[in-house]
């Protein structure tokens, strides 16, 4: 063994575990066990191994071996379209789909997660082979606790006012507090949906929530979330069972008409006020300077 055979082998060590670390499968089960876990964790040790052996590399002066990262940036970023492709194609087998939105934050956070396992083994190498083992592990903690905290993000419940609303019915209108939802003319439908559907009213906190929540891909999430957390009750074919989700368009309140198997409104605020604000939906219209002091334009 050389100088570097246990620094290399302690960058590959930590990068995998904290892929590990940061890979698990939650309610919306993905990535699927066993198999996609498998991938992942792969791809992972690939990525340890890479931030490993740059730091060896600039150290011999072997200043060409490094250009080796940007190659791996271009395989990472065939993660993003690997998973992009396989949550697209499935999606449409979903009784309530994730949306295109959702799918694109899902696979940027799987490439930009084997970047910080590239970058806790490049640190944990760098540390081990300048100071020692201890200073290592002090820091690859450190690195896990940064990568926590940019895997972490907004949820619902931090930029809106959950709301519990009885549905009604204005003739064949169906509503959710003074928000229409869609046409029912079928008394039979309308019976249904009284007896198993549930309404929620979304009230955003300051102007550019009502912009971000008016977005189509984050309120698909919503509904998707719910509907796998609770269930749903319907099935193909049933289009007047659909979860929907609409705006009032006067202050940019959202309405949410679900129809869950678990109809406890303690816990349907919880799942909702625990979906991810989506990156592609935020949008910040009070940094354009064309407001006033209230934030109005």
């Amino acid at each position: 063994m050389n100088e570097y055979t246990l620094p290399i082998l302690f960058g590959v060590i930590i990068g995998t575990v904290v892929r590990i670390l940061m890979l698990r499968t939650d309610y919306r089960q993905y990535p699927t066990y066993l198999h996609g876990k498998v991938i992942h964790v792969s791809l992972g040790f690939i990525a340890a191994s890479l931030g490993s052996v740059a730091i060896p590399a600039i150290m011999e002066l072997e200043f060409t071996a490094v250009t080796f990262l940007t190659v791996a940036a271009t395989q990472f970023r065939e993660v993003r379209n690997m998973e992009r492709n396989t949550l697209t194609e499935v999606d449409g087998f979903e009784l309530v789909p994730r949306g295109k939105t959702y799918i694109e934050g899902i696979a940027i956070s799987f490439e930009s997660r084997n970047y910080l396992v590239i970058f806790t083994s490049f640190i944990g190498t760098l540390v081990f082979i300048v100071f020692n083992i201890y200073l290592a592990i002090l820091a690859t903690v450190v690195c896990f606790m940064i990568s926590k905290v940019l895997m972490s993000g907004k949820t619902m419940k931090d930029i809106v006012e959950i709301d519990h609303h009885d549905l009604h019915f204005e003739g064949a209108g169906l509503y959710v507090d003074n928000i229409y939802i869609m046409n029912i003319g079928l008394p039979e439908r309308q019976e249904e949906i009284l007896k198993y559907g549930m309404g929620f009213v979304l009230t955003p906190k300051n102007m550019n929530v009502i912009t971000t929540i008016a977005n189509l891909g984050q309120r698909q999430a919503v509904l998707h979330d719910v509907s796998v957390t609770l269930g749903v009750f319907r099935d193909s074919g049933t289009p007047a069972l659909t979860p929907l989700i609409k705006r009032d368009l006067d202050d940019g309140r959202i309405g949410i008409f679900i129809l869950p198997q678990i109809r406890e409104v303690t816990k349907a605020k919880k799942v909702i006020g625990a979906v991810p604000v989506l990156e592609n939906a935020i949008r910040m219209p009070s940094e354009s300077g064309f407001t006033n002091k209230r934030g109005q334009y």
